[in-house]
């Protein structure tokens, strides 16, 4: 019975031995590899860049009598790498309560850089602004395309022609009045913007 034991012993442990053996085996069996790289992805930012000549005065004008017209030119350039949409704003002071922002009265016709700005660019061209000069403004500040807005293609420009009127009719209490506007423009980017 001794004997018989021993085999069965013998058995089991050389047994065990093969099973231990059989899962050192797997874990240091060899295994293929590669590995390659992609270097020198880089990423940079687009630029909206709006450019309305350093803001330069389009208008000095003196002594207006009622019935003049005066005509300026704002060079509008898109000096940046994305296609843009502005807007226009104005705002205007009366220090001496005259009134005459809200007397005088303006047109604003797009045109293309080169062009000039006179009566004929102002008759032959289609008025994004047409009203009082204390409130001339086109498209929206607000985010997105908005009605009024304009677009310029990247490093692209127009210019707006402004026709500024002192109308015949206006009131002798204008009479040594005077204002000051300033225009606004604001940009921003079309592009996953609607």
């Amino acid at each position: 019975m001794s004997t018989t034991i021993s085999r069965r012993l013998a058995l089991g442990v050389g047994a065990a031995s093969v099973a231990i053996v059989g899962v050192a085996g797997l874990a240091s069996s060899a295994l293929f590899t590669s590995q390659d790289t992609s270097t020198g992805n880089s990423f940079t930012t687009g630029t909206v860049a709006i450019n309305t000549g350093a803001g330069a005065a389009v208008f000095t004008v003196a002594n207006m009598a009622p019935g003049d017209v005066n005509y300026g030119k704002v060079p509008v350039a898109n000096d940046g790498s994305l296609e843009l949409r502005y807007a226009m704003t104005s705002s205007s002071s009366n220090t001496d309560s005259k009134g005459l922002a809200s007397t005088l009265t303006a047109k604003v016709v797009a045109v293309p850089s080169a062009a000039t700005c006179d009566a004929a660019a102002i008759t032959g061209g289609t008025a994004i602004y047409s009203g009082a000069l204390s409130s001339a403004a086109f498209g929206s500040t607000a985010a997105g395309n908005q009605s009024g807005d304009r677009t310029l293609a990247a490093n692209s420009g127009e210019a707006l022609c402004v026709e500024v009127t002192f109308p015949k009719a206006a009131s002798n209490g204008v009479q040594g009045a005077a204002t000051s506007t300033t225009l606004t423009f604001d940009a921003e980017q079309t592009l996953h913007n609607a």
